[in-house]
């Protein structure tokens, strides 16, 4: 168990955070050890309601996700909702047998979870986090190469537990990118611009997740308070970007001594917030941080930050993204499914799959729901003066606070970066 420590004005701060590495001490208050004296860790009861478990589950493929796309591009912004592309994996694993179906199991975790009613459940989360008050638009589609005869008993589930129905590809290019962006405008309600990228020839199987969300926070930003200030890119490269500033912000805070960096979560409506990583210098390595994200390390530090008033500063932030995360997916022993699958649920011929294609938008300014701050945030006292400037490179998680699911995450380098 890995020992969480945040550090506040008015003193430490002990947690315990479970991660996936071992290690530490028995301390007191830890479980009991059992007859053979290993320590036994009873289950957070979070965790224990099957719609959080699964939204754990597809969110740790979502931070594994995210490890592989951060490495591929050590000195990019990265931008992923990893919801959408977990969630069209999960449909395919319904159209696949036994051996292919525990490959895409595996990636996404399912093995670590008993739940006969898997699907089922996976249509509950998505019903909780695309709710309207969340501002969240999510969705995945299955596209299958021309002429293919889909079986009935894959597409009934299909439509069933995922709301989506598989497209034929018409083998005309053209016409098979305009029918996708066409879907993707109104999947996403215009929010997402149109791709102008050729579908690539030589298609079976074409995954597709896209995602958008605009944040709205509890408590929202003075625009006139909003300026041009220095983003640090590194110890010697600055660049202006708009800040906006809250002089009295009220926020949960911490400061991970393992990790060195200083943590920040700000509340947005519709029971979803933004957990901020900050390393202390400019020139840290970011790597740390991301090795270290779980959905349990994230909920043990939603549980230990303290809420505190500080001198907020955040740059105002439009990101997008389009493209393949197909080699990411290949390097998550997923890669199988891109040689000798068996997706005979779904037809009589051989398929594979060929690409896997993400588009996602981001963006917050200084839109909130109120002037004031919630009145059951209450600050802890504090010596002196906080102060969180996110002006230079940082990670952000965007999390759905009633289940825990992953919604998006990101890595910013250079804030005017799209």
């Amino acid at each position: 168990m890995q020992a969480l420590m945040l550090l506040i004005c008015t003193g430490a701060l002990l947690g315990q955070a479970s991660s996936q590495n071992a290690g530490g001490s028995l301390e007191e208050g830890s479980p009991a050890p059992d007859t053979t004296g290993m320590p036994v860790e009873e289950e957070d009861p979070f965790f224990k309601v099957p719609v959080n478990k699964l939204a754990a589950a597809i969110s740790n493929f979502g931070y594994d996700l995210y490890r592989v796309r951060s490495s591929s591009s050590p000195a990019a912004n990265v931008l992923l909702s990893p919801l959408s592309v977990a969630t069209a994996l999960s449909a395919l694993s319904l159209g696949a047998e036994q051996r292919t179906e525990s490959i895409i199991h595996r990636a996404l975790y399912y093995d670590l979870i008993n739940n006969p009613d898997l699907h089922a459940t996976y249509k509950e989360l998505l019903a909780t986090v695309t709710a309207p008050q969340k501002n969240l638009k999510s969705a995945s589609r299955i596209v299958f190469e021309r002429k293919m005869r889909i079986k009935s008993s894959f597409v009934a589930p299909l439509e069933k537990s995922y709301g989506t129905r598989p497209r034929i590809l018409t083998g005309n290019p053209r016409l098979d990118s305009q029918e996708i962006n066409n879907w993707v405008q109104a999947q996403m309600k215009g929010k997402i611009a149109r791709s102008t990228r050729e579908m690539p020839s030589e298609i079976s199987i074409l995954l597709l997740g896209v995602a958008y969300f605009k944040g709205q926070w509890v408590t929202k930003f003075d625009s006139r308070k909003t300026s041009l200030e220095d983003f640090h890119l590194d110890e010697e490269r600055t660049v202006r970007v708009p800040m906006m500033s809250d002089p009295k912000a009220i926020l949960r805070y911490g400061l991970d001594s393992d990790l060195n960096c200083k943590i920040a979560q700000l509340p947005l409506t519709g029971s979803t917030s933004i957990i901020f990583f900050l390393p202390q210098k400019v020139t840290q390595n970011l790597t740390l941080i991301e090795e270290s994200l779980t959905s349990e390390f994230i909920h043990d530090i939603d549980r230990e930050l303290k809420t505190v008033q500080a001198v907020l500063t955040i740059p105002k932030l439009k990101l997008s993204y389009e493209g393949e995360v197909t080699k990411s997916l290949q390097e998550m022993k997923l890669q199988s499914l891109f040689e000798t699958p068996d997706f005979s649920k779904i037809t009589g011929k051989s398929i594979k799959l060929t690409q896997v294609e993400h588009r996602a938008g981001f963006e917050w300014n200084e839109d909130g729901a109120g002037t004031t701050p919630s009145p059951g945030l209450q600050p802890a006292r504090l010596t002196f003066p906080l102060d969180y400037h996110l002006n230079q490179p940082f990670i952000f998680v965007l999390r759905d606070t009633d289940t825990g699911a992953l919604l998006f995450i990101g890595k910013i380098l250079d804030p005017r970066g799209t």
